[in-house]
């Protein structure tokens, strides 16, 4: 077990500088155009790809680093660069997830792979798991999954949202419905190939924030997909429904592991650290700006009511990094989250995007309103990291369960 540091190794700031250089050679530049443009920058994830950003063996690299820091330093990074193409380069990693925390080694084998593609032919992939009815509460979803014995088939129906790439992925994880009667505890988590019939992509959202990142429905209508596609396969997930139809009769509960809340477990820090990238870009716009934006015949940063925002920006900035590492050396160590410390990462580390980047916006004044600055498009990208993967609220709900060990609700 790697112990806890604060301090990276000279390979780690060597990933992260190379990080860094690509976000501020490459993203940075483009970053209004695809904001405007409303698409996926495939361009910029081919030049990912061919640098090996974008790629199956980088993140493995980072996400295999037994300190835990290698995913939370490089979501930093690009994100600092722009929060919607870094969605892009990086959404396909929600869906990898969903395989490496739910699939057997011959499906992570198999599939994440045709998540990237290669730097010739770059593929993306797609986590559905919202609903329109069912957002937050993953106990309400209606897509459904019915296991056809004799052609060993499952065949899914219903409506997904909210889905980075959906419609666009190459290969669609798709959490749905077994056994309606047991809650979340009957959800699975299925792989639809490309090119299956009966996916298509539904309405594609125009959103206020990470707008070069694609969001959309997905409709599944007779999706068909080899009983291979399970994740962790039909056993196992006979064996789990069986421990949870027990508990239900005799009354009690248990702890089943969720398939998309298990996804959702794994990405939080993760997801915490975007929201430090954002926030950190934003101080330091806000940090040049008061340093040489002059008034009343010297620099705005010279007046108190300034230069405590900015403190108050890079202590929470600090703060949320602390948070956010040290939840992923936990996850990465095998450490439980007794007391929610996922949660807290994700949740701390959002408001302070939210906050930081509306204090930058303040601090630019009317300059900070326009696209003229960064700012503006940051302030609405950091909208997002307390909505998605978990709103601020079930963040602090899952915080208060774990710590009073009552089912508030």
């Amino acid at each position: 077990m790697a112990e806890f540091t604060m301090e990276l190794n000279d390979e780690q700031r060597e990933v992260r500088d190379w990080i860094h250089g690509f976000a501020a050679d490459v993203i940075r530049p483009a970053a209004a155009e695809w904001d405007e443009r409303e698409e996926t920058p495939w361009p910029v994830i081919q030049e990912a790809a061919k640098v090996g950003i974008y790629s199956l063996d980088f993140y493995a690299q980072q996400y295999f680093d037994p300190t835990g820091l290698g995913i939370p330093m490089a979501m930093e990074e690009l994100f600092w660069g722009d929060a919607g193409i870094a969605l892009s380069i990086v959404g396909t990693g929600l869906a990898a997830v969903g395989v490496l925390a739910n699939g057997t080694e011959e499906q992570i084998g198999t599939w994440i792979p045709q998540m990237y593609g290669d730097q010739n032919d770059v593929k993306v992939a797609a986590f559905c798991s919202s609903e329109p009815d069912a957002g937050s509460d993953v106990a309400s979803l209606r897509t459904r999954a019915v296991y056809d014995e004799a052609k060993d088939e499952w065949v899914l129906n219903g409506t997904k949202t909210w889905a980075t790439n959906g419609g666009i992925a190459n290969v669609h994880v798709v959490v749905a419905v077994v056994d309606p009667g047991l809650g979340s505890k009957g959800h699975a988590s299925f792989i639809v190939p490309p090119g299956t019939p009966g996916l298509a992509q539904g309405q594609k959202f125009k959103k206020h924030g990470i707008r070069a990142s694609h969001t959309a429905e997905v409709v599944l209508e007779d999706v068909r997909v080899p009983g291979s596609c399970l994740l962790g396969g039909k056993e196992k997930l006979d064996e789990r429904l069986a421990r949870a139809r027990e508990r239900v009769k005799a009354g009690g509960s248990e702890r089943v592991k969720n398939a998309a809340m298990a996804t959702f477990e794994a990405s939080r820090p993760a997801v915490g650290a975007m929201a430090v990238g954002t926030a950190r870009a934003a101080y330091e716009v806000a940090l040049d700006y008061a340093r040489t934006r002059e008034q009343f015949g010297r620099p705005i940063i010279d007046n108190q009511g300034i230069a405590f925002q900015l403190a108050d920006m890079r202590t929470r900035i600090d703060a949320s990094r602390l948070l956010v590492w040290r939840a992923s050396w936990m996850a990465v160590n095998g450490k439980k989250f007794t007391s929610a410390e996922g949660s807290m990462s994700k949740l701390f580390a959002s408001e302070t995007a939210k906050e930081v980047t509306a204090q930058a916006v303040q601090i630019l004044g009317g300059n900070g309103f326009t696209r003229e600055y960064p700012v503006e498009r940051m302030h609405r990208d950091a909208a997002i990291y307390t909505i998605f993967e978990g709103t601020s609220e079930i963040q602090r709900l899952v915080i208060a369960r774990a710590l009073s060990g009552m089912p508030i609700r």
